[in-house]
C-alpha cells in the first residue's frame, strides 16, 4: 500500500504449467509465476523487481529459476559508480560524429540485432537469422602471379636467374650451402625483452605520478586541469558537438500512463517506428505489430502516477523517452521511474539508424538520466537493464556491461550473482 492510501490489486495465475519459451522455442519449457496487475503502487513494484519480477504491460511475472529452460537474471548497476568502457566511448563518439558531420557508419552483420530487452511472455523473443559462414571476397585477394610487385612477364628487368631461386631437380641431389646473410643492422638499437620494456614503462608512469603530485602541492589549481582525468558520461554525451551541428537530437520524456498530452500527440509517429522495428529487426509479419498490441505491450501499465516530497520532479510511474532527430521520432525507450531505480522496459528504433548502435547509446543516456534524477532524489541510484538470458543470442550485447550485479531471488532466500560467475555456471551447463 502506498503512503497516500493506494492499494495494489493483482490476480495470481500460479506457475505450475509450462508454456512455450520465446528464447529457445521449447514448447513447454518456460516456467514462471505470473499475475495480472489491475493497479500497483511504485513501491510495491520496486519490491517485486528487487526479487526478480518484471512486467510486460500489466502482466507481472517471475521465472522459476531452478525449473525454467532459460533462466532470466535481473541485472542492474549503481549509476554513480558507472564508468563507460572503450566500446561505450566508441558508440558515443559514433553518434556524435553522425550528429555533427552526418557520417553514417557502415552497418556490420552483427549489428542491428543488439538484443533489446524482449522480456514479454506474450511477445516471443525472436532469434536473429543464423549468420552466413565466413566468406572470402575473392575480388579483394590478389593473385601472386598477377600482383604488380611480382609480375615477371610484364617486367622490363632482365630475366637473369636469381641466386636464391629454387634448385632444379638435378640440383636437389647435391647439398647447396645457403648464402650467408648480412646479419643484424648495426645502425638499429638492440632487441630488448618485453618484460624489460614493461618495467621501463611502469617506472616512467610512477615518475610521472610523482611529478604530478609535486606540481599539485605547489599549484593545485593548474594540476587539476592538467591531470589526465577520465571523462564522465555526461561529458561524452556533449563531446565534439558544434554550436550548429548538421543534425539535431532532442530527448523528450513523456508520461505514458496516464497518457500526457505530449504522449497522445506523438502516439501515431511512435507506433509507426515500433511497427518498422518489429518487422525489420524481429522479423514479425506485417500484421502482427498492431496498434492494440502496441498499446497492450508498451503503453498500458499498472503503475500509478505518484509524487513525493523527496522524489524526482517528474514523479514516479511509466514513461516513454523519445529521441527526436531533426523533428521526427527515431527511437523510443520505455522506462519505469521507481523510488530506488530507473527500470528499462523496452527499446525500439527506426531500422534506418541501426548502424548507430542505438541500443547501447540509449542505455548510456538512461544511465545519465538516472544520475540526473539521483541529484533530486538521493535514494534513486540504480539503473535496471532488464533480464539477462545467457543462452539467448539477442542478449549477448549485455555481456559488455561489466558494471552490473545479477540477482536471483527465491522465496526466503537472496542470491547476489556476479555476471562472470553466472556466465561460467551456465556455460558449463550448456556443454
Amino acid at each position: 500500500m502506498a503512503a497516500g492510501g493506494s492499494y495494489s490489486i493483482v490476480e495470481y495465475f500460479g506457475g505450475g504449467d509450462g508454456y512455450r519459451c520465446g528464447y529457445c522455442k521449447h514448447e513447454n519449457g518456460n516456467f514462471s509465476h505470473g499475475m495480472w496487475s489491475h493497479t500497483m503502487t511504485v513501491q510495491d513494484y520496486q519490491d517485486l523487481i528487487d526479487r526478480g519480477w518484471r512486467r510486460s504491460g500489466k502482466y507481472v511475472y517471475k521465472p522459476i529459476m531452478n525449473k525454467t529452460c532459460c533462466p532470466q537474471y535481473t541485472i542492474r548497476c549503481h549509476a554513480l559508480n558507472f564508468h563507460p568502457s572503450k566500446t561505450h566511448k566508441k558508440t558515443l563518439k559514433k553518434v556524435n560524429s553522425f550528429l555533427s558531420k552526418g557520417e553514417m557508419p557502415v552497418e556490420k552483420h552483427d549489428e542491428g540485432h543488439e538484443g533489446e530487452p524482449m522480456d514479454s511472455v506474450h511477445e516471443e523473443g525472436v532469434q536473429p537469422p543464423p549468420q552466413d559462414p565466413l566468406k572470402i571476397d575473392h575480388s579483394e585477394v590478389q593473385d601472386i602471379s598477377t600482383s604488380p610487385d611480382t609480375d615477371i612477364t610484364n617486367s622490363t628487368a632482365p630475366t637473369t636467374p636469381r641466386d636464391d631461386a629454387a634448385p632444379t631437380p638435378a640440383e636437389k641431389t647435391t647439398n647447396v650451402m645457403p648464402k650467408p646473410g648480412k646479419g643484424a643492422d648495426p645502425n638499429r638499437p638492440l632487441c630488448r625483452k618485453a618484460k624489460d620494456l614493461r618495467k621501463e614503462r611502469r617506472l616512467q608512469k610512477e615518475q610521472q605520478k610523482q611529478q604530478e603530485a609535486v606540481s599539485s602541492s605547489v599549484n593545485p589549481a593548474t594540476s587539476k586541469s592538467s591531470s589526465n582525468q577520465p571523462k564522465s558520461l555526461e561529458e561524452f554525451n556533449i563531446e565534439s558537438l558544434p554550436d550548429d551541428p548538421l543534425h539535431r537530437l532532442e530527448v523528450r520524456l513523456v508520461r505514458s500512463n496516464p497518457p500526457s498530452p505530449q504522449f497522445k500527440a506523438s502516439f501515431d509517429a511512435s507506433y509507426q517506428v515500433y511497427k518498422l522495428y518489429q518487422i525489420a529487426i524481429h522479423k514479425d509479419p506485417p500484421d502482427k505489430p498492431t496498434e492494440s498490441q502496441f498499446k497492450r505491450f508498451l503503453c498500458d501499465s499498472p503503475l500509478e502516477a505518484e509524487t513525493a516530497p523527496d522524489g524526482p520532479d517528474v514523479g514516479y510511474g511509466s514513461f516513454h523517452q523519445q529521441y527526436w532527430l531533426d523533428g521526427r521520432i527515431v527511437a523510443v525507450g520505455v522506462l519505469d521511474i521507481l523510488p530506488s531505480c530507473v527500470s528499462s522496459v523496452y527499446l525500439y528504433y527506426h531500422p534506418d539508424f541501426s548502424s548507430l548502435s542505438l541500443g547501447t547509446y540509449s542505455a548510456l543516456r538512461e544511465i545519465a538520466f538516472t544520475r540526473q534524477l539521483q541529484q533530486q532524489s538521493p535514494k534513486l541510484a540504480y539503473y535496471y537493464l532488464g533480464f539477462y538470458v545467457h543462452s539467448c543470442p539477442k542478449m549477448r550485447y549485455k555481456k559488455s556491461w561489466k558494471f552490473r550485479d545479477q540477482k536471483e531471488r527465491e522465496p526466503w532466500r537472496l542470491y547476489m550473482w556476479r555476471l562472470e560467475r553466472c556466465r561460467e555456471t551456465q556455460s558449463n551447463l550448456l556443454i
